[in-house]
């Protein structure tokens, strides 16, 4: 990483804090962890599996810090598909080298979900120094054993997504399937917000690894419900819904999946924090859930009935009601092995930040 002035280091800092959900009353203590974590300078190593690049893309988006800033000053992004012009034995020489160089320091990040069928032939990540093809699958297998932290970005990534869903002829599925729940740090989303990944590396070269959630996510960013945050939470406890695309009233009957879906949409925005789904006036079809896409569809139908809510209810209500309404559906899903040991706080792991 260059030098660069103090002002402009503290102002990244700044940015970063934001980016993480953090006051700038943080900034001093972001400046000092991150001078630390640049004496150390971990690689990061980005693999792609089978995806569709968006969550490459919602990190090119980053506002806070930018992307030019984020990929010189911050992070040391050592291979990332879209950047690289090697193939073969040559990608995969660069990335095993890599990672015996620096084993238990690099951080890996994969986008897309992995293929497993006919011994994960139907996605080939190079070839070996016999010219044999490798499959995405041995690879990671590989390569998580000497990373210091392996993060999946995106829900094909983290809980198999569009790619996994039915009849998902090449048996893709989440990252944690592949090398166990414990092992990775799942960034969800479809794609994820750009401050949810760049908050995330952020927080592990400041301060480790951050606290999580059932479910492998950081609590920085998907602690609460969307319902909980929503513009039109009034509507939903007024039992107002909105009927047609462009009615004023709580999205439910369009489809909306926010009572299930745990994210800071509605209070961090996306697109520098101009916009959101609700906010473009389409419901929230729960990408960063477990469940989507497969019980989130159809996106714009709503979810099996329920009682008006009253003015007093609270999310939790609804949400408990909308999951014993698709108990059976659900308790399927989330009964699958990517589950298996996410029930139960995690020894070491803290309820708050």
């Amino acid at each position: 990483m260059k030098p660069i002035s103090r002002r402009k280091f503290l102002k990244l800092c700044s940015a970063s804090a934001l980016a993480m959900g953090l006051s700038q009353s943080w900034a001093l203590t972001v400046v000092e962890a991150f001078r630390k974590a640049a004496a150390g300078d971990p690689p990061i190593l980005w693999i792609q599996g089978s995806a569709c690049n968006g969550c490459s893309g919602s990190l090119l988006n980053t506002a806070h810090p930018g992307i030019r800033e984020l990929l010189t000053e911050i992070i040391n992004l050592s291979f990332h598909p879209g950047f690289s012009c090697e193939a073969g034995n040559l990608l995969t020489g660069h990335l095993t080298r890599t990672a015996a160089d620096h084993r238990g320091k690099f951080i890996l990040v994969v986008e897309g979900a992995i293929p497993r069928a006919d011994d994960g032939m139907f996605n080939l990540a190079g070839e070996d120094s016999s010219g044999r093809p490798v499959a995405l699958i041995s690879l990671l297998k590989d390569l998580s054993e000497k990373a210091r932290t392996v993060i999946a970005v995106g829900s094909c990534a983290t809980f198999g997504g569009v790619a996994a869903a039915r009849p998902n002829p090449a048996d893709c599925a989440g990252l944690e399937t592949i090398i166990g729940v414990s092992k990775v740090l799942n960034v969800s989303g479809c794609p994820p917000h750009p401050d949810w990944i760049v908050g995330t590396l952020a927080h592990l070269l400041l301060f480790g690894q951050p606290p999580i959630d059932d479910f492998g996510r950081p609590k920085l960013f998907y602690r609460g419900l969307i319902h909980d945050n929503c513009p039109r939470r009034q509507y939903f406890d007024n039992s107002i819904f909105a009927r047609r695309f462009g009615d004023e009233g709580c999205l439910l009957e369009l489809g909306c999946k926010g009572p299930l879906t745990n994210g800071d949409c509605p209070t961090r925005l996306w697109n520098e924090a101009s916009s959101w789904c609700v906010g473009a006036n389409a419901p929230c079809i729960g990408c960063t859930d477990p469940s989507f896409p497969d019980l989130t569809m159809p996106f714009f139908k709503r979810m099996p009935e329920i009682k008006g809510p009253g003015i007093t209810a609270t999310a939790d209500a609804i949400g408990i009601g909308l999951g014993a309404a698709t108990a059976v559906g659900l308790t399927a899903h989330l009964a699958g092995n990517y589950l298996a040991g996410r029930i139960g706080k995690k020894k070491g792991q803290e309820d708050d930040i």
